[in-house]
């Protein structure tokens, strides 16, 4: 459409018109940025803290209204390149191509600054702290990509001035290369989905995953890679692929019981298992914990006892056709009473104390139960205070702990005067 020249312009040089209305454009459009970014950015914001709504919070978010400010000048450059007189056609069409192709990158700028204020946002709590949820951050990058696809797409086609169809036409033809190129992006965003979709893996899950050595906390979950703090404080970097096609461990369904496992055995000496007298057993059943144990076994045992002398008579008085009390498995029953009346033992959770296959080091005694923290010092502090107890209660039973002969035990059998094994054995 024509526009009429003032007439000062209208005597100077085509060549110089046409700069001075290009000038003029070019601080008109840079002159509307200005105001729109100071509109958006001084009213909008008041608007969104008074409806205090988290939709309005993403969608007017200050970097996503910051970018999209800086789309005016190139729609402004795109309405007016029509105007300027004395501009070449094939000048003004390249120039109003390359606005088109601005208009669209500041556009795709502005999305993903959305995409950024989403995850942000679904990353906080209504009170600003960070939660740790499922994590949406491999969907934000994913459609990062796409967007970036997309644009460089559009942006190609309106600078060499074709439709975007054939462009997505060729891509066609390369879709085997593309593939090729994007296969571990394909990989993972596959392998993110089945995370996401069975509730696999969180932020904040520690996890353990040797053939990798990660063992630690899962502090990122992004498109490419899951992001593991060690407890040493090095960071773990996992192909998010790698989680789906191999094993992992996760510990969130012990976090959520509210009981930490313990599971650790005592390995008695062989020799010191043995029958108890009459004396100990008077002597123990002066332990609160174990006369209910010792006054319910020992009526069992003459019980016992009674109808195999009927059965047996005289032969009955052998020790070996007795049944008697040992102190191990008196000791394995002081176990469970003592473990079963703490009060930081998860007494909803199985509990158990055991008698393992003895081995070459003994006779393991296994303790079994959960403690009612999963907090690691605390669960550490309870483990030690229920061995410490138990160690060093174990000579009231008789018994003794299992361990290799140290330089210590050779010197001292190796003294003057030391007995000597056939000693000890006689």
């Amino acid at each position: 459409m024509p526009v009429s020249v003032p007439p000062l312009i209208a005597d100077l040089d085509p060549w110089l018109q046409a700069a001075l209305g290009l000038c003029g454009l070019v601080l008109l459009a840079f002159a509307l940025q200005s105001v729109a970014q100071y509109v958006l950015l001084n009213t909008v914001p008041r608007l969104r803290e008074r409806l205090g709504a988290r939709w309005a919070r993403v969608f007017w978010h200050d970097q996503v209204l910051r970018r999209l400010a800086h789309v005016a000048p190139s729609l402004v450059i795109q309405a007016g390149i029509g105007t300027v007189p004395h501009v070449h056609p094939v000048a003004a069409a390249v120039i109003g191509n390359v606005a088109v192709a601005l208009t669209v990158l500041q556009l795709v700028r502005t999305l993903i600054a959305l995409l950024d204020a989403v995850l942000h946002e679904h990353e906080q709590a209504p009170d600003g702290v960070p939660t740790a949820t499922r994590s949406i951050k491999s969907y934000v990058q994913l459609g990062k990509l796409l967007l970036a696809l997309v644009g460089t797409i559009v942006i190609v086609a309106a600078l060499v001035d074709r439709s975007p169809l054939i462009l997505l036409s060729g891509l066609g033809a390369m879709s085997a290369v593309l593939m090729l190129v994007f296969k571990d992006t394909i990989l993972s965003f596959t392998a993110g989905v089945q995370l996401s979709s069975n509730d696999m893996l969180r932020v904040g899950d520690w996890i353990e995953m040797p053939q990798v050595g990660a063992d630690g906390f899962v502090v990122d979950i992004a498109l490419h890679t899951v992001k593991v703090q060690n407890w040493d404080k090095t960071i773990t970097t996992i192909p998010t692929w790698r989680l789906m096609s191999e094993s992992f461990k996760n510990w969130r369904g012990m976090f959520s019981s509210g009981g930490r496992r313990i599971r650790r055995a005592l390995r008695l000496d062989t020799n010191s298992v043995r029958f108890l007298t009459e004396a100990e057993i008077e002597r123990l059943s002066r332990i609160a914990l174990l006369r209910p144990y010792l006054e319910g076994k020992l009526r069992d045992v003459q019980q016992t006892n009674a109808a195999l002398q009927a059965q047996l008579g005289a032969q009955a008085l052998e020790p070996a056709n007795q049944r008697r009390l040992t102190n191990i498995g008196t000791f394995r029953a002081y176990c469970e009473a003592y473990v079963r009346a703490h009060p930081r033992i998860h007494q909803q959770m199985l509990l158990i104390v055991r008698t393992l296959e003895p081995t070459a080091e003994g006779v393991p005694l296994e303790l079994y139960c959960f403690t009612a923290t999963t907090a690691w010092v605390e669960y550490e502090a309870i483990q030690g205070d229920i061995f410490d107890h138990l160690i060093a209660v174990l000579p009231e039973f008789g018994l003794h702990l299992f361990q290799s002969p140290t330089g210590n035990d050779i010197r001292a059998g190796l003294r003057p005067g030391a007995p000597t094994a056939m000693a000890a054995l006689q």
